[in-house]
């Protein structure tokens, strides 16, 4: 008798359901359960919301209103290097304009790498992150930025609470309006590896958990093998983003090589982690674009 009313209360009440946060483990995250760092919500110059040292994973729940729901739900990964995410930027703004799209979104607040707990301390270890993008935007390794960045491959915790974010969501999918054959994820940046990590993990495939993904500029197979059925992707980069340019373009011919279905996006100008923030540039559109290609994909109703 409470599920109906629930879901109620969450359609007509969009501030209670972004208050929603739901875990995305039953109990302790596998291979982090000795971590004793503690999550710290901070704030930049710009107002924009971040949260960095993620210990429990959880989905920030954004529901549409019944009258409009799609009947689709999307997995939001923010971006940050694995140190941070950029939670308004590229998470909850995202989330809020595909709910009221039609859309139910669930941003995911995933396992990142330790940072020191004095702000100062962080700032330095984000000054090493800035300094290793500008490296590898000059050499091209973005691989080796990750790896560097990475040295206990906490990057695989944080596929593996994408994964795990994908099964929740199904696992709770009539509750939230969602229909099992409508759910993908999107990923930005860091959150795009995130996104292109748990796409490309076979047992993923084999479970048909991924209906459709979006790696916003960032993402790459890195050899990995293409599963058999892989979700259709959408792919965004400005071709300014020294970092991620020539691998979203590397990503879509890989796709479209092994017989998939794949839409990419370059914009002349937007540089790296342009998000929803507005820059008065076409790129302030790309997400109208999504809209667009769930349309065609059958997974939003064409306007009338």
């Amino acid at each position: 008798m409470m599920r109906p009313f629930l879901f109620l209360l969450l359609g007509l009440a969009p501030a209670f359901a972004q208050n929603l946060m739901v875990p995305v483990w039953p109990g302790p995250a596998p291979g982090s359960e000795s971590w004793k760092q503690q999550e710290i919500e901070y704030t930049q110059p710009s107002g924009e919301k971040m949260v960095r040292n993620v210990v429990k994973p959880e989905l920030s729940v954004f529901l549409p209103d019944p009258s409009r729901a799609s009947g689709t739900g999307v997995v939001v990964c923010p971006g940050g290097g694995f140190l941070f995410l950029s939670w308004e930027n590229e998470g909850t703004k995202v989330a809020q304009w595909l709910a009221d799209h039609g859309v139910a979104a669930f941003v995911l607040k995933y396992r990142l790498i330790p940072t020191p707990a004095p702000e100062s301390e962080f700032r330095k270890t984000v000054g090493q992150l800035f300094a290793g993008i500008a490296a590898a935007s000059r050499d091209g390794n973005v691989e080796r930025l990750l790896q560097d960045m990475d040295p206990d491959n906490v990057r695989a915790l944080a596929a593996a609470d994408g994964g795990q974010a994908l099964r929740v969501v199904r696992a709770r999918a009539a509750e939230w309006g969602v229909k099992p054959d409508r759910i993908g994820i999107m990923g930005f940046s860091a959150g795009a590896f995130v996104a292109m990590d748990t796409v490309l993990n076979p047992e993923n495939s084999a479970q048909n958990l991924i209906n459709f993904a979006a790696p916003i500029y960032g993402g790459d197979r890195h050899g990995r093998a293409i599963p058999a059925g892989a979700a259709p992707l959408f792919i965004v980069v400005a071709a300014d983003d020294a970092l991620m340019a020539d691998g979203s373009v590397r990503l879509y011919s890989e796709w479209k090589a092994a017989g998939r279905s794949a839409e990419l996006h370059v914009f002349s100008k937007g540089g790296h982690g342009f998000g929803m923030s507005r820059r008065g540039l076409p790129v302030d559109h790309w997400i109208d674009r999504f809209g667009d290609w769930l349309t065609v994909q059958g997974l939003l109703p064409r306007a009338r």
